[in-house]
Protein backbone atom coordinates (compact mmCIF):
# COMPACT_ATOMS: atom_id res chain seq x y z
CA UNK A 1 0.00 0.00 0.00
CA UNK A 2 1.10 3.64 -0.59
CA UNK A 3 1.28 5.10 3.13
CA UNK A 4 1.29 8.86 3.41
CA UNK A 5 4.96 8.94 3.93
CA UNK A 6 5.63 7.25 0.93
CA UNK A 7 3.55 9.32 -1.14
CA UNK A 8 5.45 12.43 0.10
CA UNK A 9 8.92 11.04 -0.67
CA UNK A 10 7.92 10.72 -3.67
CA UNK A 11 6.37 13.72 -4.33
CA UNK A 12 9.59 15.16 -3.00
CA UNK A 13 11.99 13.68 -5.10
CA UNK A 14 9.38 14.72 -8.37
CA UNK A 15 10.25 18.45 -7.14
CA UNK A 16 13.82 17.77 -6.84
CA UNK A 17 14.07 16.69 -10.44
CA UNK A 18 12.08 19.47 -12.23
CA UNK A 19 14.66 21.74 -12.40
CA UNK A 20 17.15 19.21 -14.64
CA UNK A 21 14.21 18.29 -16.21
CA UNK A 22 13.87 21.93 -17.64
CA UNK A 23 17.01 22.55 -18.56
CA UNK A 24 16.81 18.93 -20.71
CA UNK A 25 13.85 20.80 -22.44
CA UNK A 26 11.40 18.92 -21.07
CA UNK A 27 7.64 19.91 -20.94
CA UNK A 28 5.44 17.28 -20.34
CA UNK A 29 5.97 13.02 -19.13
CA UNK A 30 4.55 10.05 -20.90
CA UNK A 31 3.52 7.59 -18.41
CA UNK A 32 3.03 4.15 -19.92
CA UNK A 33 1.42 0.98 -19.37
CA UNK A 34 1.00 -2.37 -21.33
CA UNK A 35 -2.08 -4.38 -21.16
CA UNK A 36 -3.33 -7.61 -21.55
CA UNK A 37 -3.51 -7.47 -25.34
CA UNK A 38 0.18 -6.40 -25.22
CA UNK A 39 -0.63 -2.61 -26.51
CA UNK A 40 0.90 -0.02 -24.93
CA UNK A 41 -1.72 2.60 -23.73
CA UNK A 42 -0.33 6.25 -22.31
CA UNK A 43 -0.88 9.50 -20.47
CA UNK A 44 0.72 12.06 -19.83
CA UNK A 45 0.85 14.96 -17.67
CA UNK A 46 3.20 18.61 -18.25
CA UNK A 47 5.87 18.84 -16.26
CA UNK A 48 4.68 20.65 -13.10
CA UNK A 49 2.38 17.89 -12.56
CA UNK A 50 4.98 15.29 -12.44
CA UNK A 51 5.30 15.57 -8.24
CA UNK A 52 1.38 15.64 -8.19
CA UNK A 53 1.02 12.45 -10.58
CA UNK A 54 4.40 10.80 -8.24
CA UNK A 55 2.38 11.31 -4.80
CA UNK A 56 -1.27 11.07 -5.73
CA UNK A 57 -1.24 8.79 -9.56
CA UNK A 58 -3.32 9.88 -12.63
CA UNK A 59 -6.76 8.42 -13.01
CA UNK A 60 -7.25 6.28 -15.61
CA UNK A 61 -10.25 3.57 -16.11
CA UNK A 62 -9.61 0.06 -15.73
CA UNK A 63 -11.64 -0.69 -18.36
CA UNK A 64 -7.73 -1.00 -20.38
CA UNK A 65 -7.45 -4.60 -19.03
CA UNK A 66 -10.33 -5.71 -21.39
CA UNK A 67 -9.33 -3.68 -24.31
CA UNK A 68 -8.94 -5.88 -27.59
CA UNK A 69 -6.68 -5.19 -30.36
CA UNK A 70 -9.23 -3.02 -32.42
CA UNK A 71 -9.89 -1.17 -29.18
CA UNK A 72 -13.40 -2.90 -28.71
CA UNK A 73 -14.05 -4.01 -24.84
CA UNK A 74 -14.49 -7.62 -23.49
CA UNK A 75 -17.17 -7.65 -20.88
CA UNK A 76 -14.26 -9.78 -18.94
CA UNK A 77 -15.05 -11.21 -15.49
CA UNK A 78 -13.11 -9.34 -13.73
CA UNK A 79 -12.35 -6.10 -16.51
CA UNK A 80 -14.48 -4.23 -18.57
CA UNK A 81 -16.58 -2.41 -16.59
CA UNK A 82 -17.39 1.71 -17.08
CA UNK A 83 -17.03 1.76 -13.25
CA UNK A 84 -14.14 2.30 -11.20
CA UNK A 85 -10.89 4.43 -11.21
CA UNK A 86 -7.14 3.50 -11.04
CA UNK A 87 -4.15 5.69 -9.93
CA UNK A 88 -1.28 5.63 -12.62
CA UNK A 89 2.27 5.98 -10.61
CA UNK A 90 5.22 6.61 -12.41
CA UNK A 91 8.42 5.03 -11.36
CA UNK A 92 10.73 8.02 -11.10
CA UNK A 93 13.71 5.40 -10.93
CA UNK A 94 12.92 4.89 -14.73
CA UNK A 95 12.54 8.46 -15.44
CA UNK A 96 13.56 9.18 -19.13
CA UNK A 97 14.44 12.06 -21.51
CA UNK A 98 13.06 11.18 -24.80
CA UNK A 99 15.44 11.81 -27.17
CA UNK A 100 13.52 10.32 -29.99
CA UNK A 101 10.56 12.40 -28.77
CA UNK A 102 12.28 15.98 -28.13
CA UNK A 103 10.24 17.69 -25.57
CA UNK A 104 9.32 15.09 -23.16
CA UNK A 105 10.31 12.39 -20.90
CA UNK A 106 9.32 8.94 -20.16
CA UNK A 107 8.29 6.87 -17.02
CA UNK A 108 6.83 3.63 -16.55
CA UNK A 109 3.56 3.58 -13.98
CA UNK A 110 2.41 1.08 -11.65
CA UNK A 111 -1.55 1.31 -10.87
CA UNK A 112 -3.15 1.23 -7.57
CA UNK A 113 -6.38 2.19 -6.35
CA UNK A 114 -7.71 5.49 -5.06
CA UNK A 115 -6.50 3.78 -1.76
CA UNK A 116 -3.42 3.10 -2.65
CA UNK A 117 -3.67 -1.06 -2.62
CA UNK A 118 -1.91 -2.80 -5.81
CA UNK A 119 -4.58 -3.75 -8.70
CA UNK A 120 -4.42 -6.91 -9.11
CA UNK A 121 -4.13 -6.63 -13.08
CA UNK A 122 -0.91 -4.58 -13.08
CA UNK A 123 1.20 -6.73 -14.87
CA UNK A 124 4.41 -4.38 -13.90
CA UNK A 125 3.32 -4.84 -10.35
CA UNK A 126 3.21 -8.71 -10.60
CA UNK A 127 6.63 -8.33 -12.26
CA UNK A 128 8.17 -7.04 -9.21
CA UNK A 129 6.22 -9.48 -6.72
CA UNK A 130 7.50 -12.63 -8.63
CA UNK A 131 11.09 -11.07 -8.51
CA UNK A 132 10.96 -10.72 -4.88
CA UNK A 133 9.80 -13.99 -4.12
CA UNK A 134 12.50 -15.25 -6.65
CA UNK A 135 15.26 -13.18 -4.16
CA UNK A 136 13.56 -14.66 -1.28
CA UNK A 137 15.38 -18.32 -2.74
CA UNK A 138 18.52 -16.35 -2.84
CA UNK A 139 18.10 -15.98 -6.78
CA UNK A 140 18.13 -13.90 -9.54
CA UNK A 141 17.40 -13.72 -12.85
CA UNK A 142 19.33 -11.25 -15.63
CA UNK A 143 16.95 -10.81 -18.86
CA UNK A 144 16.24 -9.19 -22.60
CA UNK A 145 14.63 -9.01 -25.01
CA UNK A 146 15.39 -9.13 -28.80
CA UNK A 147 13.13 -6.63 -30.28
CA UNK A 148 13.02 -7.24 -34.47
CA UNK A 149 10.74 -4.88 -36.04
CA UNK A 150 9.73 -3.80 -39.76
CA UNK A 151 9.95 -0.61 -41.52
CA UNK A 152 7.52 0.47 -44.23
CA UNK A 153 6.50 3.77 -45.83
CA UNK A 154 3.73 5.86 -44.13
CA UNK A 155 0.73 6.99 -45.41
CA UNK A 156 -1.07 3.45 -45.94
CA UNK A 157 -2.31 0.73 -44.43
CA UNK A 158 -0.64 -1.30 -46.92
CA UNK A 159 2.70 -2.33 -45.57
CA UNK A 160 5.45 -1.41 -48.25
CA UNK A 161 8.60 -2.04 -47.56
CA UNK A 162 10.88 0.54 -46.91
CA UNK A 163 14.32 -1.44 -47.25
CA UNK A 164 14.63 -3.74 -50.56
CA UNK A 165 18.15 -5.00 -49.90
CA UNK A 166 18.92 -8.79 -48.91
CA UNK A 167 18.30 -10.04 -45.48
CA UNK A 168 21.38 -9.26 -43.81
CA UNK A 169 22.32 -7.12 -46.33
CA UNK A 170 25.09 -4.52 -47.14
CA UNK A 171 23.02 -2.65 -49.17
CA UNK A 172 19.74 -2.85 -46.81
CA UNK A 173 22.53 -1.31 -43.95
CA UNK A 174 23.12 1.28 -46.43
CA UNK A 175 19.70 2.53 -47.13
CA UNK A 176 19.08 2.69 -43.22
CA UNK A 177 22.24 4.45 -42.43
CA UNK A 178 20.28 7.64 -41.36
CA UNK A 179 17.52 6.13 -39.85
CA UNK A 180 20.20 3.69 -37.73
CA UNK A 181 22.05 6.60 -36.94
CA UNK A 182 19.40 8.15 -35.28
CA UNK A 183 17.85 5.44 -33.26
CA UNK A 184 21.26 4.22 -32.20
CA UNK A 185 22.37 8.00 -30.89
CA UNK A 186 18.65 8.27 -29.29
CA UNK A 187 19.00 5.02 -27.40
CA UNK A 188 21.99 5.59 -26.23
CA UNK A 189 21.61 9.27 -25.13
CA UNK A 190 18.19 7.24 -23.05
CA UNK A 191 20.83 4.70 -21.13
CA UNK A 192 19.76 1.65 -23.31
CA UNK A 193 23.02 -0.89 -24.03
CA UNK A 194 22.85 -1.78 -27.71
CA UNK A 195 25.17 -4.59 -27.96
CA UNK A 196 24.42 -4.91 -31.86
CA UNK A 197 22.28 -3.90 -34.60
CA UNK A 198 21.27 -5.63 -37.93
CA UNK A 199 19.18 -5.88 -40.88
CA UNK A 200 17.19 -8.93 -40.90
CA UNK A 201 15.58 -11.51 -42.47
CA UNK A 202 11.59 -10.56 -43.70
CA UNK A 203 10.92 -7.33 -45.87
CA UNK A 204 12.25 -3.98 -44.47
CA UNK A 205 13.15 -6.17 -40.95
CA UNK A 206 15.56 -4.58 -38.33
CA UNK A 207 16.69 -5.84 -35.21
CA UNK A 208 18.33 -4.74 -32.14
CA UNK A 209 20.19 -6.09 -28.90
CA UNK A 210 19.81 -4.93 -25.84
CA UNK A 211 22.45 -5.74 -22.83
CA UNK A 212 20.61 -8.09 -20.03
CA UNK A 213 19.28 -6.65 -16.63
CA UNK A 214 17.06 -7.62 -14.08
CA UNK A 215 13.49 -8.53 -15.62
CA UNK A 216 11.51 -5.48 -14.51
CA UNK A 217 14.76 -3.13 -15.80
CA UNK A 218 14.43 -5.58 -18.73
CA UNK A 219 11.04 -5.20 -19.55
CA UNK A 220 10.56 -1.18 -19.18
CA UNK A 221 13.48 -1.06 -21.41
CA UNK A 222 11.97 -2.91 -24.31
CA UNK A 223 8.81 -1.21 -23.79
CA UNK A 224 11.39 2.31 -24.17
CA UNK A 225 13.43 0.54 -27.25
CA UNK A 226 9.62 0.06 -28.88
CA UNK A 227 8.39 3.79 -27.77
CA UNK A 228 11.61 5.40 -28.80
CA UNK A 229 11.91 2.81 -32.48
CA UNK A 230 7.94 4.48 -32.71
CA UNK A 231 9.00 7.71 -32.24
CA UNK A 232 12.41 8.00 -34.32
CA UNK A 233 10.98 5.96 -37.78
CA UNK A 234 7.84 8.59 -37.81
CA UNK A 235 10.59 11.56 -37.74
CA UNK A 236 11.93 9.64 -40.78
CA UNK A 237 8.28 9.75 -42.52
CA UNK A 238 8.33 5.85 -41.53
CA UNK A 239 6.21 3.36 -39.84
CA UNK A 240 7.09 0.80 -37.61
CA UNK A 241 5.12 -2.68 -36.66
CA UNK A 242 6.21 -4.79 -34.24
CA UNK A 243 3.36 -7.02 -35.04
CA UNK A 244 3.98 -11.05 -34.94
CA UNK A 245 2.78 -11.28 -38.74
CA UNK A 246 3.11 -8.25 -40.96
CA UNK A 247 2.57 -10.02 -44.58
CA UNK A 248 0.69 -13.62 -44.19
CA UNK A 249 3.65 -14.80 -46.36
CA UNK A 250 6.15 -13.58 -45.06
CA UNK A 251 8.98 -14.38 -41.91
CA UNK A 252 7.34 -12.94 -38.43
CA UNK A 253 8.34 -10.62 -36.10
CA UNK A 254 9.61 -12.49 -32.84
CA UNK A 255 10.70 -10.57 -29.49
CA UNK A 256 13.01 -13.67 -28.26
CA UNK A 257 13.39 -13.45 -24.14
CA UNK A 258 16.83 -14.40 -22.88
CA UNK A 259 17.57 -15.73 -19.66
CA UNK A 260 20.39 -16.58 -17.00
CA UNK A 261 19.63 -17.79 -13.45
CA UNK A 262 21.94 -16.54 -10.65
CA UNK A 263 23.36 -17.06 -7.27
CA UNK A 264 25.60 -15.09 -5.11
CA UNK A 265 27.62 -13.66 -8.36
CA UNK A 266 27.56 -16.91 -10.28
CA UNK A 267 25.63 -18.08 -13.06
CA UNK A 268 23.69 -21.51 -12.90
CA UNK A 269 23.70 -21.83 -16.67
CA UNK A 270 27.54 -22.79 -16.90
CA UNK A 271 30.53 -24.30 -15.30
CA UNK A 272 28.08 -27.08 -13.68
CA UNK A 273 28.40 -31.09 -14.78
CA UNK A 274 24.67 -31.35 -16.23
CA UNK A 275 24.46 -31.58 -20.17
CA UNK A 276 26.44 -28.47 -21.41
CA UNK A 277 27.75 -27.19 -18.49
CA UNK A 278 24.08 -26.37 -16.95
CA UNK A 279 24.29 -26.67 -12.96
CA UNK A 280 21.57 -28.31 -11.57
CA UNK A 281 19.69 -25.76 -10.57
CA UNK A 282 20.04 -24.14 -14.14
CA UNK A 283 18.95 -27.26 -15.64
CA UNK A 284 15.65 -27.43 -13.14
CA UNK A 285 14.85 -23.79 -13.90
CA UNK A 286 15.03 -24.04 -17.95
CA UNK A 287 13.01 -27.39 -17.44
CA UNK A 288 10.27 -25.45 -15.62
CA UNK A 289 10.03 -22.97 -18.74
CA UNK A 290 10.23 -25.87 -20.94
CA UNK A 291 7.39 -27.52 -19.23
CA UNK A 292 5.17 -25.00 -18.84
CA UNK A 293 5.75 -23.09 -22.33
CA UNK A 294 2.25 -24.46 -23.83
CA UNK A 295 0.70 -22.37 -21.50
CA UNK A 296 2.35 -19.95 -21.38
CA UNK A 297 1.89 -19.23 -25.22
CA UNK A 298 -1.26 -17.78 -24.51
CA UNK A 299 0.64 -15.15 -22.40
CA UNK A 300 3.94 -14.92 -25.03
CA UNK A 301 2.65 -15.74 -28.29
CA UNK A 302 -0.90 -13.95 -27.51
CA UNK A 303 -2.16 -13.05 -30.38
CA UNK A 304 -3.81 -14.89 -33.97
CA UNK A 305 -1.45 -13.66 -36.12
CA UNK A 306 1.12 -15.38 -33.42
CA UNK A 307 0.34 -18.75 -35.24
CA UNK A 308 0.74 -17.86 -38.51
CA UNK A 309 4.43 -16.64 -37.36
CA UNK A 310 4.75 -19.40 -35.05
CA UNK A 311 4.98 -22.64 -37.76
CA UNK A 312 7.82 -25.33 -38.37
CA UNK A 313 11.04 -24.97 -40.03
CA UNK A 314 10.91 -20.69 -39.44
CA UNK A 315 13.25 -20.30 -36.72
CA UNK A 316 10.48 -19.51 -34.22
CA UNK A 317 10.23 -22.55 -32.02
CA UNK A 318 7.25 -24.40 -33.01
CA UNK A 319 8.23 -27.93 -31.24
CA UNK A 320 8.70 -28.35 -27.34
CA UNK A 321 12.14 -28.86 -27.12
CA UNK A 322 15.06 -27.79 -25.94
CA UNK A 323 19.06 -28.09 -27.61
CA UNK A 324 22.32 -26.20 -27.92
CA UNK A 325 22.14 -23.23 -30.23
CA UNK A 326 19.85 -24.86 -31.94
CA UNK A 327 17.66 -22.10 -33.60
CA UNK A 328 14.45 -24.53 -34.37
CA UNK A 329 14.42 -25.36 -30.47
CA UNK A 330 11.62 -23.32 -28.61
CA UNK A 331 14.29 -23.14 -25.48
CA UNK A 332 17.65 -22.79 -27.47
CA UNK A 333 20.85 -23.23 -24.82
CA UNK A 334 23.53 -20.54 -25.65
CA UNK A 335 27.00 -21.12 -24.02
CA UNK A 336 28.77 -18.24 -25.42
CA UNK A 337 32.15 -18.30 -26.53
CA UNK A 338 34.85 -20.05 -24.93
CA UNK A 339 36.24 -17.70 -22.29
CA UNK A 340 33.01 -15.92 -21.52
CA UNK A 341 31.09 -18.62 -20.61
CA UNK A 342 30.37 -17.81 -16.77
CA UNK A 343 29.05 -14.17 -17.68
CA UNK A 344 27.51 -15.62 -21.29
CA UNK A 345 25.44 -18.88 -20.67
CA UNK A 346 22.05 -18.16 -21.33
CA UNK A 347 18.71 -20.05 -22.51
CA UNK A 348 16.54 -18.04 -25.27
CA UNK A 349 12.71 -18.78 -25.66
CA UNK A 350 11.98 -18.66 -29.21
CA UNK A 351 8.56 -19.19 -29.27
CA UNK A 352 7.61 -15.97 -28.30
CA UNK A 353 6.79 -12.51 -30.06
CA UNK A 354 5.83 -8.61 -29.43
CA UNK A 355 2.42 -9.18 -28.77
CA UNK A 356 3.02 -9.88 -25.69
CA UNK A 357 3.04 -7.85 -22.44
CA UNK A 358 6.83 -8.17 -21.33
CA UNK A 359 6.01 -8.10 -17.57
CA UNK A 360 3.27 -10.54 -18.13
CA UNK A 361 5.38 -12.69 -20.09
CA UNK A 362 8.61 -12.61 -17.93
CA UNK A 363 6.67 -13.30 -14.70
CA UNK A 364 5.54 -16.45 -16.52
CA UNK A 365 8.44 -17.25 -17.67
CA UNK A 366 10.70 -16.64 -13.56
CA UNK A 367 7.27 -18.32 -12.20
CA UNK A 368 7.70 -21.68 -14.37
CA UNK A 369 11.28 -21.51 -13.66
CA UNK A 370 10.74 -21.28 -10.30
CA UNK A 371 7.97 -24.42 -10.07
CA UNK A 372 10.87 -26.07 -11.96
CA UNK A 373 13.08 -25.67 -9.22
CA UNK A 374 10.75 -26.69 -6.63
CA UNK A 375 9.74 -30.10 -8.02
CA UNK A 376 13.13 -30.62 -9.13
CA UNK A 377 13.05 -30.57 -12.92
CA UNK A 378 15.48 -32.20 -15.03
CA UNK A 379 15.16 -32.16 -18.74
CA UNK A 380 14.39 -34.13 -22.27
CA UNK A 381 17.45 -35.23 -24.23
CA UNK A 382 18.42 -31.91 -26.23
CA UNK A 383 17.45 -32.15 -29.80
CA UNK A 384 19.99 -31.40 -32.39
CA UNK A 385 18.15 -30.75 -35.54
CA UNK A 386 15.60 -29.02 -36.90
CA UNK A 387 12.29 -31.16 -35.62
CA UNK A 388 10.31 -30.94 -38.19
CA UNK A 389 12.92 -32.76 -40.72
CA UNK A 390 11.74 -36.03 -38.57
CA UNK A 391 9.05 -37.97 -39.03
CA UNK A 392 5.82 -38.14 -37.37
CA UNK A 393 7.22 -41.53 -35.64
CA UNK A 394 10.20 -40.44 -34.99
CA UNK A 395 9.73 -37.50 -33.14
CA UNK A 396 6.40 -39.49 -31.18
CA UNK A 397 9.99 -41.79 -30.20
CA UNK A 398 12.05 -38.99 -29.56
CA UNK A 399 9.33 -37.50 -27.00
CA UNK A 400 9.27 -34.39 -29.19
CA UNK A 401 5.44 -32.85 -28.86
CA UNK A 402 4.30 -29.48 -30.85
CA UNK A 403 3.34 -26.76 -29.07
CA UNK A 404 0.08 -24.90 -29.61
CA UNK A 405 -0.38 -23.77 -33.15
CA UNK A 406 -3.63 -21.63 -32.67
CA UNK A 407 -4.49 -19.14 -29.91
CA UNK A 408 -7.26 -21.17 -29.15
CA UNK A 409 -4.67 -24.45 -28.11
CA UNK A 410 -2.82 -22.39 -26.07
CA UNK A 411 -5.29 -20.67 -24.13
CA UNK A 412 -6.54 -24.39 -23.49
CA UNK A 413 -3.25 -25.06 -22.58
CA UNK A 414 -2.86 -21.84 -20.37
CA UNK A 415 -6.12 -22.85 -18.32
CA UNK A 416 -4.95 -26.00 -17.48
CA UNK A 417 -1.55 -25.08 -15.94
CA UNK A 418 -2.35 -24.71 -12.56
CA UNK A 419 1.36 -23.11 -11.88
CA UNK A 420 0.73 -20.30 -14.45
CA UNK A 421 -3.13 -19.66 -12.63
CA UNK A 422 -1.11 -19.03 -9.34
CA UNK A 423 1.07 -17.37 -10.34
CA UNK A 424 -1.26 -14.71 -11.77
CA UNK A 425 -4.01 -15.07 -9.43
CA UNK A 426 -7.64 -15.84 -10.60
CA UNK A 427 -8.21 -12.33 -11.70
CA UNK A 428 -5.65 -12.30 -13.93
CA UNK A 429 -5.74 -15.46 -15.30
CA UNK A 430 -9.44 -15.10 -15.58
CA UNK A 431 -8.89 -11.37 -17.88
CA UNK A 432 -6.13 -12.90 -20.29
CA UNK A 433 -8.24 -16.01 -20.95
CA UNK A 434 -11.35 -13.54 -21.73
CA UNK A 435 -9.12 -11.03 -23.52
CA UNK A 436 -8.09 -13.84 -25.78
CA UNK A 437 -11.05 -15.44 -26.45
CA UNK A 438 -12.25 -11.97 -27.23
CA UNK A 439 -9.24 -11.64 -29.90
CA UNK A 440 -10.37 -14.75 -31.60
CA UNK A 441 -13.78 -14.65 -31.47
CA UNK A 442 -13.56 -10.84 -33.42
CA UNK A 443 -10.79 -12.54 -36.16
CA UNK A 444 -12.92 -15.94 -36.49
CA UNK A 445 -13.29 -17.04 -40.22
CA UNK A 446 -10.69 -14.22 -41.69
CA UNK A 447 -7.97 -16.02 -43.88
CA UNK A 448 -4.54 -15.39 -43.07
CA UNK A 449 -3.95 -12.16 -45.41
CA UNK A 450 -6.84 -10.67 -43.47
CA UNK A 451 -5.79 -11.43 -40.18
CA UNK A 452 -2.30 -9.94 -40.63
CA UNK A 453 -4.06 -6.70 -42.28
CA UNK A 454 -6.00 -6.65 -38.92
CA UNK A 455 -3.20 -6.54 -36.99
CA UNK A 456 -0.15 -5.21 -38.52
CA UNK A 457 -0.03 -1.90 -37.21
CA UNK A 458 -1.55 -2.67 -33.63
CA UNK A 459 1.62 -3.31 -32.18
Amino acid sequence: MLAHEERERRATRAEEMLEGLREAGVVGVVLPWVDTGGVTRVKSVPLAKLPSAAAWGVGMSPVFDAFLFDDSIVAGRYAGSAVGDLRLHPDLDRLTVLAGQPGWAWAPVDRYDQDGQPHPLDSRLLLHRVVEELAGDGLSVRSAFEVEWCVGLAGSDEFVPALSGPAYGMTRHVEVSDYARDLLTALASQGVAVDQFHPEYAAGQLEVSVSAEDPLAAADTTVLVRHTIKAVSARHGLRATFSPKVLADGVGNGAHVHLSLWRDGENLMSGGEGTFGLTRDGEAFTAGVLAHLPGLLAVGAPSVASYLRLVPSHWAGAFAVWGLENREAAVRFVTGPSGSRQAAANVEVKSVDAAANPYLLLAGLLAAGRAGLARGGTLPDPVGVDPATLTEQGRRDAGIRPLPSSLDEAVGAFEQDDVLAEAYGEELAATIVDVRRGEIAALAGRSPEDVAAALRWVH
